[in-house]
């Protein structure tokens, strides 16, 4: 064994003292280097975590702030049935015409001409159904430029939806489709009543 001596300022010296010395240096370096870095990847590891909550939070709260574009696709989803109605009829319009018919027939009386009576029981039924549907046109058309215009009132940086849009779009050109048509029925430009004379 080797001896231990103490030196004048009252530090061990000799091979045991060295030996202890390694022992607890080395002891020491494997007690603070893991530590040091675990602490240091469990600190990295929590601050990222932190900022990916605090991203995810950020989008979910502009996404709760913002219009989120339900009542617009709705209304250009409107858009797009009146227009389909103002092309096809709806039910409304065959009750007017049906109407109109009858009250034709109950004012015509039996001796009138042929003109007139063709007039009140089928040209002003088919006048009627002209009307219904340019209502129906132009409900979908102001619909649809409603929805179109509206991003430009709405919150800035926030864009439309392309779905809503070509919806809006579809409903605006049925509408212009559908007035148009029922212009032409009503002033008899299109499909007008037969001449009896």
């Amino acid at each position: 064994m080797g001896t231990k001596t103490v030196d004048e300022t009252g530090a061990a010296t000799g091979p045991e003292t060295k030996a202890d010395e390694e022992t607890v240096t080395a002891t020491d370096l494997t007690k603070a280097d893991p530590t040091d870095d675990d602490t240091t990847a469990a600190d990295a590891v929590t601050d990222e975590t932190d900022e990916d909550l605090e991203a995810l939070d950020g989008a979910a709260g502009d996404d709760s702030e913002g219009p989120t574009g339900v009542g617009q696709g709705a209304a250009a989803v409107v858009s797009a049935a009146l227009g389909l109605v103002s092309l096809t009829g709806g039910w409304i319009a065959t009750v007017a015409s049906a109407r109109e018919t009858l009250v034709g027939q109950l004012q015509t009386s039996s001796t009138a001409s042929v003109a007139k009576q063709v007039k009140e029981v089928y040209g002003d039924a088919w006048h009627t159904t002209a009307l219904w549907g340019g209502l129906f046109a132009l409900a979908a058309l102001l619909v649809g430029v409603f929805v179109l215009a509206r991003p430009a009132f709405g919150a800035p940086g926030k864009p439309q939806a392309v779905w809503i849009k070509s919806v809006s779009w579809a409903g605006v050109a049925l509408g212009v489709i559908g007035l148009l048509l029922a212009v032409l029925k009503y002033t008899d430009v299109l499909l007008g009543l037969p001449s009896t004379s």
